[in-house]
């Protein structure tokens, strides 16, 4: 019998960190109900059309398909966010930028800029927090913008605007107290890119020249231009790179430079303040 008992204990998901955890998901969207019902009904059988839509999703994450894609949702802050194969899966690490970029600034009224926003978690989480923040969400994807758009929509967040934009190019003249990022970080032949999830991910949001770090010299290199005096740059990258990247910010001469720790322990982000001359 395909009871919801016997499909969780036989989902076979040997190449997943958190097997029970992916097939509780799957199975769970494909009922419509929420994960605790699967614990107080788990002698539930599911009709024909029900375990034939569980298994062609299982067989997707089997063959290494990120859970995000396969249900089309990911959960960042307090959202729940439309995710798509063109955008970079949001990933609670870079919830340190938002706890961040809230504690920088009062919640009176400011502008904020996100640089490669993706599903516009970043722009959507802080939007949401701070009613009073003007936010601009920029990506170079148009189909990026569309999603960040969409999520927006479907949030009701009327002070966050999403625009398509290589980084700065659709942005001359204008001018944010805070800047916050998280760009493409990884070497082009690190050996993470051909393992796990990240295999289905688009190499453009991950991959930035051979060290990792050509979109941060660029950011830093032009951000001051779009700060407002005392304005502050928040960038993530990668567990090895504050070094480098203080390093930068500070050669482009911004003051109180320091990283921050994630969950894990490691500098995940770093940041710094712009006084002009």
């Amino acid at each position: 019998m395909a009871t919801i008992e016997s499909l969780l204990n036989h989902a076979a998901l040997p190449h997943s960190p958190t097997p029970r955890l992916d097939a509780e998901l799957l199975l769970a969207d494909v009922l419509g109900k929420p994960r605790s019902y699967l614990h107080t009904w788990p002698e539930r059988e599911l009709e024909a059309e029900q375990l034939e839509r569980y298994q062609a999703m299982l067989a997707r994450r089997q063959a290494g398909e990120p859970v995000a894609y396969i249900l089309g949702q990911q959960g960042f802050w307090s959202l729940e966010l439309e995710v798509a194969p063109h955008t970079l899966i949001p990933r609670p690490d870079t919830e340190l930028l938002v706890e961040t970029a809230l504690a920088l600034l009062p919640g009176t009224p400011s502008t904020l800029l996100d640089l490669g926003t993706g599903t516009g978690a970043i722009a959507l989480a802080l939007a949401c927090e701070r009613p009073a923040w003007r936010l601009t969400g920029v990506d170079r994807v148009p189909e990026a913008v569309a999603l960040a758009e969409r999520n927006r929509a479907r949030l009701k967040l009327s002070n966050v605007r999403f625009i398509e934009s290589q980084w700065f190019s659709a942005l001359a003249g204008e001018r944010y107290q805070l800047i916050v990022s998280n760009p493409p970080y990884i070497a082009a032949d690190d050996h993470h890119l051909a393992e796990g999830d990240v295999r289905f991910e688009p190499s453009s949001a991950l991959v930035a020249g051979a060290d990792g770090l050509d979109d941060i010299r660029l950011i830093i290199a032009q951000a001051p231009e779009h700060l407002e005096a005392g304005g502050w740059l928040l960038l993530e990258h990668g567990f090895d790179q504050a070094v480098a990247v203080r390093e930068l910010l500070s050669a482009r001469g911004f003051s109180a430079v320091e990283s921050r720790r994630d969950l894990g322990g490691h500098e995940r982000i770093s940041l710094g303040r712009f006084f002009h001359e």
